[in-house]
């Protein structure tokens, strides 16, 4: 059994459909601040880092030797990062501004053994958000409100979410968060699913 440092639905959802027996531990880490010590970096780089440093927090906390599973996405538009929105109204903002624009989204996982990473991935999936209409956001948020305040991207793709986009190039699981078929892989060659 590993450790998810997550508490994300979609992520424990992606391991229970895989056979991965698992238990999700939060990570406690103030990510803003890791992330501003990261000015500079490219977005990959940010993704993998708040991975890792998820992972080794709740390696650190479980003090046991079970593999631990970390991962992180954020959404870029342009040169610009998207958090999770912190209000309704923020995500109404962040939607604004995805109208008719190409997102980025970086999606990274890390796994830690014994204290140390043992393997990273990152994975990019580019999402073609079709043009929104104020009232389209409304309604949306609406129905989705408050499930996707916890979504970097303001999105479930899952969900209602889908009806964001009108182009998605990439993996679906890179989009929902993990690049999930990298850290299977992983996982198999580290002896802890069957190859």
């Amino acid at each position: 059994m590993i450790v998810l440092a997550s508490q994300s639905a979609s992520r424990r959802a992606m391991l229970e459909a895989a056979g991965v027996a698992f238990e999700a531990v939060p990570a406690t880490l103030d990510e803003r601040a890791l992330e501003a010590g990261l000015q500079g970096a490219r977005a990959d780089q940010v993704a993998l880092a708040l991975a890792e440093a998820k992972a080794l927090a709740v390696a650190e906390a479980v003090q046991d030797e079970r593999l631990v599973l970390g991962s992180d996405s954020l959404v870029l538009l342009g040169e610009d990062r998207f958090d999770k929105p912190r209000s309704r109204d923020e995500a109404a903002e962040h939607l604004r501004r995805f109208s008719g624009r190409l997102m980025q989204l970086h999606s990274a996982a890390a796994i830690v053994r014994g204290g140390k990473v043992a393997w990273h991935h990152a994975a990019l999936a580019m999402l073609q958000v079709r043009v929104l209409s104020d009232s389209f956001i409304e309604t949306y948020l609406d129905a989705e409100w408050p499930d996707v305040g916890h979504c970097v991207g303001v999105f479930r793709i899952e969900a209602m979410g889908v009806q964001l986009f009108e182009r998605i190039d990439g993996d679906w699981f890179t989009i929902l968060g993990m690049p999930l078929l990298p850290v299977l892989g992983a996982l198999r060659e580290m002896g802890e699913l069957p190859a």
